[in-house]
């Protein structure tokens, strides 16, 4: 009887033993994908600071005042250089950001709510969302963007 309970012991110890090595096996491969992302990042910041830092010691430095002057399209800059501009541009942009927001999440969403496993928590969810937009189209609405002048 001791040697059973000898073996089930061992063959515990041993069933332990391969768990504990599968979760390190896991969390080695997890942070090695992570380490591949790292070096990669580190090799592209270290590019471009090669390239800014090698045109910094082969350009040539010779200021004169017209490379001084402010240069937009080949005319020469008259007047101040404030100027009035239209804000009301910033609505089209936030009314572009909404509608492409609502249908980057709306057409994967209604792919995979069909599957089991998605039910009642994210439709819910679904109409949180759907809420921030509305929210964001009414705020359009009130300020007059919607309507044809």
């Amino acid at each position: 009887m001791h040697a059973t309970a000898t073996h089930a012991t061992a063959t515990h110890a041993a069933a332990d033993t391969t768990v504990a090595d599968a979760t390190v096996g896991l969390a080695a491969d997890y942070f090695q994908s992570y380490s591949v992302v790292g070096l990669l990042a580190v090799v592209g910041v270290l590019f471009v600071a090669v390239a800014f830092g090698a045109g910094r010691l082969l350009r040539p430095v010779v200021p004169t005042p017209e490379k001084l002057l402010t240069y937009e399209c080949g005319v020469d800059p008259v007047g101040e250089g404030w100027a009035h501009t239209q804000v009301r541009y910033y609505v089209y942009a936030f009314l572009y950001v909404i509608f492409a927001v609502d249908s980057i999440f709306l057409f994967p969403w209604a792919t995979v709510f069909a599957d089991p496993g998605y039910g009642a928590m994210t439709l819910v969810e679904m109409f949180v969302f759907l809420g921030f937009l509305a929210v964001g189209l009414l705020y359009a609405y009130k300020k007059g963007v919607l309507s044809w002048t």
